[in-house]
């Protein structure tokens, strides 16, 4: 997929609903010095053309009793479709993590783990992953501290 046409206006749109999603159209139209008809068309562009793909609540996972947080490197017992497609199945079905990624290198999988308690992961690492998805061996690093959270993609420089 080519990478979407935007001008220095759609940046902005971009920059701002990423920093406060929840402003009215009124707001946002202000924030990028344009009528709010005029914002409403360009935010329902970037919508229809996907580069908006969709809105979101930030949630503050301790408020919730979500307290620990782990990144488990994931190396498959096999590598043909049916086995990957088995692991993907899985990853998907399970809440407790909250992103995948397929990897180069010596591990084929990150993931981002998020429960409640180390007893908590102990039990998903082994009643779920290590039982349930073909994997021949993980390795986990357990989060002490967040440096930076993700907080919106890097836009590129208005061109």
């Amino acid at each position: 997929m080519a990478a979407a046409a935007l001008d220095r206006t759609d940046l902005m749109l971009l920059a701002e609903l990423q920093r406060a999603g929840r402003q009215t159209n009124a707001e946002l139209a202000e924030r990028v010095h344009l009528s709010a008809s005029a914002c409403l068309r360009r935010v329902q562009r970037l919508e229809r053309e996907g580069v908006i793909a969709g809105y979101r609540a930030e949630l503050d996972g301790e408020s919730l009793g979500i307290g620990f947080q782990a990144f488990v490197r994931v190396h498959l017992a096999r590598h043909d479709a049916a086995s990957i497609a088995v692991f993907g199945d899985h990853v998907n079905e399970w809440p407790e993590v909250i992103a995948c990624h397929a990897l180069t290198g010596d591990m084929d999988y990150l993931l981002h783990v998020a429960v409640a308690s180390l007893e908590h992961f102990s039990r998903f690492l082994l009643d779920k992953l290590l039982a349930q998805a073909g994997v021949a061996d993980v390795n986990s690093s357990f989060v002490l501290r967040t440096v930076k959270a993700y907080r919106g993609l890097p836009l590129p420089s208005p061109g």
